[in-house]
């Protein structure tokens, strides 16, 4: 089973900092944006911390039913659950929504669609949905930032047995002719530069690529900075 995580027209660029970050914390390889209505610039990468190669590799699509095109199940988030009437009969609470998920069949993709961090998801976004997930919180004061229902939502995933899943099936493991070319742009970067033992400072960058197995997506963000 995969599972795309898809944010709905962010408007902040703080939050798409941090979802990328708490994304990256609990191993999802890629982000995919619907029509964000702000751009992914300097305040959104500071908040991303260490997760800025998840913004460099999202995906933007132009609109929703292109973004869950190639799901089989679509899984709605709200935080007012009584805005979901119009799925009524699909709407739990996640961890109903997630033993529910265990059940299906098969290598499914499912899409879990994060709304819009001022007004969520619309009643046609919500219809849109297979199944409509609600957070318990504080009735005075339900509404979560959607980079922490993000965060719930991941771990509760996690903690179900569902830790290897978040790879997008378009970010396998590097071939050997993106390591060379990564290697020879990091030996021509060093050649310009005064370093005393160039042979060992190759090495070592040889050795932390190969410990720590990037992804594509990831040596692809290295070969750019690097150029």
């Amino acid at each position: 089973m995969r599972f795309k995580i898809i944010i709905v027209q962010p408007r902040y660029q703080i939050n798409i900092g941090y979802i990328a970050r708490i994304s990256k914390n609990f191993g999802v390889s890629r982000l995919f944006l619907v029509k964000p209505r702000t751009k992914i610039g300097e305040r959104a990468i500071m908040f991303a911390k260490h997760a800025r190669d998840l913004l460099a590799g999202a995906k933007i699509y132009p609109d929703l039913e292109s973004a869950i095109s190639d799901c089989d199940v679509v899984v709605g988030t709200t935080g007012i659950w009584r805005k979901a009437k119009v799925n009524f009969k699909r709407i739990y609470l996640i961890d109903e929504t997630i033993k529910k998920i265990s059940k299906l069949k098969g290598n499914k993709t499912v899409g879990i669609l994060i709304g819009r961090d001022d007004i969520g998801l619309t009643k046609y976004e919500i219809e849109r949905c297979d199944m409509v997930a609600y957070i318990g919180t504080n009735p005075e004061y339900p509404v979560l930032n959607i980079s922490h229902a993000l965060g719930i939502i991941l771990y509760l995933l996690n903690s179900s047995g569902f830790k290897p899943v978040y790879d997008d099936i378009s970010n396998r493991k590097l071939d050997k002719k993106e390591t060379d070319y990564l290697f020879r742009l990091f030996d021509m970067l060093i050649e310009k530069k005064r370093i005393r033992n160039k042979k060992a400072v190759r090495s070592i960058f040889r050795r932390l690529v190969y410990i720590s197995q990037p992804n594509r997506q990831e040596i692809h963000a290295l070969i750019t900075a690097l150029k």
